[in-house]
């Protein structure tokens, strides 16, 4: 059996629909999985097991790019899949499926896609409150629950891409390493202050840890002044890798944290998929449907009565959900 997943272009989505792989994998020892993905998820392909080929979907997120869909479509007819696995519910996502002439099209109902999606399902929220209940469904017959425990998305890190990393950057893990990543792709309401991650950076290099910031061109100013605030004496310890790493140099260098503190964001859901041990900050969000998972994980939220919003920005201009909570607790759960 030959199975293509049209992946999503959100990286925490991307990594969570790795327990859809594997869900595959059981089925099928032999089955070939690949996936479509775009430029923003693509990379993170190469480091899941089970999936043997990944093809870069050429548009932006929310393009229409007809085009662009219809050549992709020419592209992949040719490895004759046998059935197609389309994890975002835009009428879009499943265009290319179609096109490519796909026999079996599996999705959500989504945006009316009754001409592109020939196995279509009807979501029961109840049913399948996780995200990762909903991608591992689709492989299931619509009448089947999910056995549990259910696989846990993983990543697979480059040693040697990490070991050279470290040199590159002139970085040191002798004595532990706590990574912060302050941003979060959605909004600023996901986005605990950037001095109470000073806060923490300033613990553990008092306890005598590295500390390594990480996140995308976007999360430098944030990461500049947790660089700003923290004690001068120590501040050779702390390296602001902000916009200077990939996502697939991220990966690598989470590999070897011991301890993440995180967002409600992809590099979360990668730090899990490493198995690191995350404390996650959720503000605006919740973790009822796409927690941290992992064996190690723990999620710290203020409870306030305007929490969770779901909005990418405090319609109330305060952002009390993240800003009274302290980092105190954070520190706690590190354990420093």
């Amino acid at each position: 059996m030959k199975h293509l997943i049209v992946a999503p272009a959100w990286v925490g989505d991307m990594v969570m629909a790795h327990c859809l792989v594997q869900v595959l994998m059981a089925q099928d020892a032999d089955a070939q999985i690949h996936m479509a993905a775009p430029s923003a998820t693509y990379p993170l392909a190469a480091r899941m097991q089970g999936v043997s080929e990944a093809h870069h979907f050429p548009v932006n997120h929310g393009e229409l790019a007809l085009r662009k869909r219809y050549a992709f479509a020419k592209k992949i007819r040719k490895h004759n899949y046998d059935r197609a696995y389309v994890l975002p519910n835009s009428f879009k996502s499943a265009l290319a499926p179609w096109l490519a002439g796909i026999p079996t099209r599996v999705g959500w109902h989504g945006e009316a896609r009754y001409l592109l999606l020939n196995e279509r399902r009807q979501l029961d929220p109840k049913a399948h409150p996780l995200m990762i209940e909903r991608f591992m469904a689709l492989a299931l017959p619509s009448d089947e629950m999910i056995e549990k425990p259910y696989p846990l998305p993983q990543l697979t890190p480059d040693t040697q891409r990490a070991a050279d990393l470290v040199a590159e950057h002139n970085l040191n893990t002798a004595r532990g390493v706590l990574v912060l990543c302050p941003g979060a792709e959605f909004g600023p309401a996901k986005r605990w202050p950037a001095h109470h991650y000073a806060s923490v950076a300033n613990a553990a290099l008092v306890a005598g840890q590295q500390v390594w910031l990480l996140g995308s061109p976007k999360d430098e100013p944030a990461c500049i002044e947790i660089e700003q605030e923290v004690v001068k004496d120590l501040s050779h310890r702390l390296h602001n890798l902000a916009g200077r790493t990939s996502l697939l140099d991220a990966i690598d260098l989470i590999s070897l944290a011991d301890a993440v503190v995180c967002n409600d964001s992809g590099l979360m859901h990668i730090a899990c998929a490493l198995q690191r041990k995350v404390v996650a900050v959720f503000g605006s969000t919740s973790p009822d449907f796409t927690p941290p998972l992992g064996d190690n994980t723990q999620v710290l939220q203020e409870p306030i009565s305007c929490s969770p919003c779901f909005q990418r920005v405090c319609p109330l201009e305060h952002m009390n959900c993240l800003q009274q909570l302290e980092p105190v607790r954070v520190v706690a759960a590190l354990g420093f």
